[in-house]
């Protein structure tokens, strides 16, 4: 309600009718009260310079509440009313294209953290499983660019299910590297995006583990 506030406004009001468009802006409350106050002859721009707390008021009033989850870490939270927002952990790793020597790390979440990115809980459907590295390399390319943050989930790591899908791998000497997993028949591979860099063939030969699948990445505009 906007009570005392908009007493100043009695010259703008035309009779009772006006008035009642006014009280029912103040119940409906932003974004429905604009359309009850153009009723009564009020204009956005007129209102906020009045009344100069309205427009804090209102954005008090819509802002919704959060929960922050820790990503990476612990068990799973029950689903509340609020709106929940995962910190997903930024590993000071990276993972190479093809052609790239990636990190050295086998098991991601023993990586040191850089810091921590929030991300909607709609985004990361294991957060306890879920963290950010970043990209090293041109055979992604243009879907994924050289300084990219990618989010993996290490909990989807079979291979049977993860064909067709952008994923993190590592082996021995190359370390960690990103790739588009393609399986024909009993053969895998890790495919490039850019056809300028040679696909990868998963054999007894090429000790590759699959650590996890990129759910979705970030870039800074150029």
């Amino acid at each position: 309600m906007l009570g005392d506030d908009y007493i100043s406004l009695g010259a703008w009001r035309a009779g009772t009718s006006s008035h009642a468009y006014i009280e029912l802006g103040n119940l409906a409350g932003d974004p429905d009260c604009w359309f009850f106050w153009s009723r009564a002859g009020l204009r956005n721009e007129d209102l906020m310079r009045v009344v100069p707390g309205l427009r804090r008021r209102l954005k008090k009033i819509a802002m919704p509440a959060f929960e922050i989850v820790a990503a990476g870490s612990g068990g799973k939270k029950p689903l509340r009313s609020k709106v929940q927002l995962v910190a997903i952990p930024l590993l000071k790793i990276v993972a190479a294209s093809h052609g790239e020597k990636g990190h050295d790390a086998s098991v991601l979440h023993d990586a040191p953290v850089e810091s921590m990115i929030a991300a909607p809980k709609d985004w990361c459907p294991n957060p306890t499983a879920t963290s950010c590295l970043r990209v090293k390399g041109h055979s992604m390319m243009p879907l994924i660019q050289d300084g990219y943050i990618l989010a993996v989930d290490s909990s989807q790591s079979e291979r049977s299910k993860l064909n067709g899908k952008i994923v993190i791998a590592w082996h021995r000497d190359m370390g960690l590297t990103v790739s588009r997993l393609q399986r024909y028949g009993h053969t895998d591979t890790l495919q490039p995006e850019n056809r300028d860099y040679e696909s990868i063939t998963l054999d007894s030969k090429h000790k590759w583990k699959i650590l996890a699948k990129v759910l979705w990445w970030i870039g800074k505009a150029p």
